[in-house]
């Protein structure tokens, strides 16, 4: 997985959002890096598999300024999951990749109910539009 195909892969998304301007910082680190995060910022134990700590709040529209936030990833995380669930550790990471940055423009689903299934619907829709790239994280 190298940086230029996560930073294409990054790209797609905040285009497939109408936000081509849109800048956020990405991480990726291992399970004992995110335990830390998850535990100083989110008061959560153990590592978890992607954070995002978004510059903004509200609403879904349009950000106010290029930088929505920051993604954080575990790797070792993502690759676990992805065995576990016999998938391809791209399209774990893409999946990963799209959360965070739903996350980064407004999109929760820890309330559940209506929430959750829009975020869950767009996730999809996001993952379908930029399939192409999925494949191109392994390269």
């Amino acid at each position: 997985m190298s940086q230029e195909n996560v930073r294409r892969t990054a790209q797609a998304i905040l285009d497939a959002l109408d936000s081509p301007e849109a800048e956020l910082s990405l991480l990726i680190v291992d399970d004992r890096r995110i335990a830390e995060l998850n535990r100083q910022y989110l008061q959560r134990e153990g590592p978890t598999n992607v954070i995002a700590f978004p510059m903004r709040e509200g609403e879904t529209s349009q950000p106010p300024t290029p930088l929505l936030g920051d993604v954080v990833i575990s790797a070792e995380t993502a690759q676990r999951e992805a065995f576990e669930a016999d998938m391809d550790v791209s399209l774990r990471f893409a999946q990963l990749l799209v959360h965070g940055i739903l996350h980064l423009f407004g999109y929760d689903h820890e309330s559940g109910g209506a929430e959750a299934l829009e975020m869950d619907a767009r996730s999809h829709e996001l993952l379908n539009r930029i399939g192409d790239r999925v494949q191109d994280l392994t390269d």
